[in-house]
């Protein structure tokens, strides 16, 4: 298990290292039974990155998921995406997350507020599982 997050810190600095013109991003989601904070890099226009932490849970047992994602569709007033990543810890799963990304005021440009579906295929149950968020995102300049 700590192996597993030494490699995906590893792999997130790579990517965060990889291109100096890009933007940090800070997020946070949540649906009825939990939510997560994110802090986030956008590596270009299209793809971007997340590291979740599930807030629902103790220092001692930090459940962190990791994410790229890929703007399908990106407007001035709203963008579509898709990724994939990992959680690890008290849930051990592949997540698919899909969302969009609505900025409804047009002097903000950098916050939008995100709806997304996450279906997630939990490791440990054997079992894929369908979730929903609600989140707020913005992009730090």
């Amino acid at each position: 298990m700590k192996k597993s997050v030494k490699i995906l810190s590893v792999l997130l600095f790579l990517v965060l290292a990889t291109e100096a013109s890009s933007q940090i991003t800070a997020s946070f989601y949540a649906n009825s039974n939990s939510s997560k904070f994110a802090l986030g890099y956008n590596i270009n226009e299209r793809f971007w990155t997340d590291l979740r932490v599930y807030s629902d849970t103790s220092l001692d047992n930090v459940t962190p998921e990791i994410v790229i994602n890929h703007n399908i569709v990106k407007k001035n007033n709203y963008d579509i995406y898709f990724g994939a990543g990992a959680i690890l810890n008290n849930i051990n799963a592949v997540i698919i997350p899909v969302g969009i990304g609505i900025k409804p005021i047009e002097s903000l440009r950098n916050l939008s507020f995100n709806i997304e579906f996450n279906p997630i295929y939990e490791f440990d149950l054997e079992d894929v599982f369908i979730r929903g968020f609600i989140g707020i995102r913005y992009i730090l300049n």
